[in-house]
């Protein structure tokens, strides 16, 4: 229902779009390095290429809410041009309809909008402007015919807003070493037909149209996930944010990137903002998880926009497995409250959170020391909680000792345990949303040592604590041996010898700010004492 009165809102807005439109011309030169109708042909010296559209219709006759993807790709392989994709998906019922296949383009415009490509097992397919009795084409409307087994489309779209110039200009870097030359139609009014599952039927609706060029391949490179959003007060936003390939997020433009359509005078590409990601789905395989949910913020126009894919199984599996299908938003901007429609491209997926217990290691548990864990799979996108138990009854039980944890070290105070008791520990990673996680217990049993018994560390001095630049440990007698410093994660800062002295002095004044622990062996017996860098 709430997507529906998002469509409502959005066709009624296009009823009313009545603002003089100065840039509906050929040609129309905005600033930048784009220009109408050139830029819309073919870029022959651009490796890569591709034409998107993406939209929201309604059937005249059943009623149905319907929304669809189709794309022409310019990528020469095995014979061939590039290839299309085709998605068509019933959102009443979330049946989705796929059709990917290669093809060889038998007109391809360098000059203006005119596409025309035989379709490898399906014939003859066109996306064209629309022209009129002269046979001139008409600036910015366009008609597209596709039909595979089943499903198609005979659409025409007319662009109502002036184009988003993304990057404010055009082009833009992205990722480690590529550069994309980018711009979004963000708001067509759609008219013609539908065919779903045999049935053809009239269609209403709106319509988003990306155009890309250059050498950013989201078949081979970075993975990333995008969002293109109609908003119920007039504002088009288009999202990117791009993984590196260790799975994070840089904060900068070329992994970050909002542009904004606020009105026909206000466009703007930004940096300044946050996706957290709310909750996940697993494609029933289990090869491939996605992020389902998403909260965008940015101070700027003070956005506060949750973003929720409409379907769990919208996963086209060619030329490689992602994640394309509509979306519904609400939220505010400027204190507002706002509904939308839109479309997720997920590329990037998420995996279980792979953990590694340690610290208690080689069969001790020193109480005065923290448990921690590595996690080897770390993701941006994903962030991880961990709960916290405890058995020392050879795992018959576990007894919980934290919950909700967000970094990998807890220090137990004042444990339930008794000297020499073996305990083992158990950890569960989990998402935001519990969908990806994963659960680890200790190896072995560890032996519990009550550190605050330990007649070696009671003849230890060490201070100042909290330190600043320099922390001092004198004994009762001398020592040889040598101490290590590891910081709350359980990670090594520092390690030294300790040859035969009363007294040691470690510099701090390189460390960070944090909890550190210095653990010291000598002949004489372990100790471990924590202190405070400042």
């Amino acid at each position: 229902m709430k997507l529906k009165f998002s469509l409502l809102s959005i066709l009624c807005m296009i009823c009313t779009l009545s603002f003089a439109q100065d840039w509906k011309i050929y040609p129309y030169t905005p600033t930048g390095q784009v220009a109408f109708p050139v830029d819309e042909g073919r870029h022959a010296a651009e490796p890569i290429e591709w034409w998107y559209s993406a939209g929201h219709v309604v059937g005249q006759t059943s009623g149905k809410s319907y929304s669809f993807m189709y794309t022409f790709f310019h990528y020469p392989q095995a014979g061939f041009d590039g290839f299309r994709i085709l998605n068509i998906t019933d959102d009443d019922t979330g049946t989705f309809l796929q059709d990917v296949k290669p093809l060889n383009y038998t007109t391809l415009s360098t000059t203006g909008f005119d596409i025309e490509a035989s379709v490898f097992l399906a014939g003859t397919e066109f996306w064209r402007n629309k022209e009129d009795m002269s046979n001139t084409p008409i600036p910015f409307e366009y008609e597209l015919f596709a039909s595979t087994t089943n499903a198609g489309l005979d659409i025409e779209f007319e662009t109502l807003k002036r184009p988003l110039i993304l990057g404010d200009d055009g082009y833009l870097l992205q990722g480690q070493s590529n550069y994309t030359y980018y711009y979004s139609q963000t708001m067509n009014e759609i008219t013609g037909s539908i065919t779903f599952n045999g049935t053809t039927e009239t269609v209403v609706g709106t319509g988003w149209i990306d155009r890309q060029y250059g050498n950013f391949n989201p078949l081979t490179g970075e993975k990333y996930e995008w969002f293109s959003m109609q908003l119920s007060n007039g504002m088009d936003l288009n999202l990117w944010n791009i993984f590196t390939p260790d799975r994070l997020i840089p904060d900068n433009d070329k992994y970050k990137i909002l542009s904004a359509y606020v009105d026909e005078n206000t466009q703007y590409t930004t940096d300044d903002f946050q996706i957290e990601r709310l909750a996940f789905n697993c494609m029933p395989d289990g090869e491939q998880c996605y992020s389902k949910q998403w909260r965008l913020t940015s101070a700027i126009n003070n956005l506060d926009l949750i973003i929720t894919t409409l379907h769990n199984n919208t996963e086209v599996l060619l030329p490689f497995r992602f994640f394309e299908g509509a979306t519904s938003i609400t939220g505010t901007v400027n204190s507002v409250s706002v509904t939308g429609i839109g479309f997720a491209e997920l590329l990037h997926d998420y995996e279980d959170p792979d953990v590694t217990i340690t610290s208690p290691s080689s069969g001790i548990y020193d109480t005065s020391m923290p448990i921690t864990w590595n996690l080897n799979n770390p993701d941006d996108g994903r962030p991880i909680f961990y709960d916290l138990e405890y058995s020392i009854d050879n795992q018959n039980s576990f007894n919980p000792i934290a919950t909700a944890l967000i970094t990998p070290s807890y220090l137990w105070q004042n444990p339930s345990i008794s000297e020499g008791d073996n305990v083992w520990f158990r950890i569960t990673a989990y998402s935001i949303d519990g969908v990806l996680n994963n659960t680890v217990v200790s190896a072995s049993s560890s032996s519990a040592t009550l550190s605050t018994n330990n007649s070696f560390l009671n003849t230890i001095k060490a201070y100042p604590n909290p330190t600043t630049s320099v922390f001092n440990v004198t004994f009762a007698s001398a020592q040889s041996g040598h101490y290590t410093i590891v910081d709350i994660s359980g990670r090594i800062v520092l390690s030294s010898e300790i040859g035969n002295v009363q007294s040691t002095s470690v510099s701090t004044k390189d460390l960070k700010t944090g909890v550190y622990f210095m653990i010291i062996k000598t002949d004489e017996g372990q100790a471990n004492l924590r202190f405070i860098k400042q």
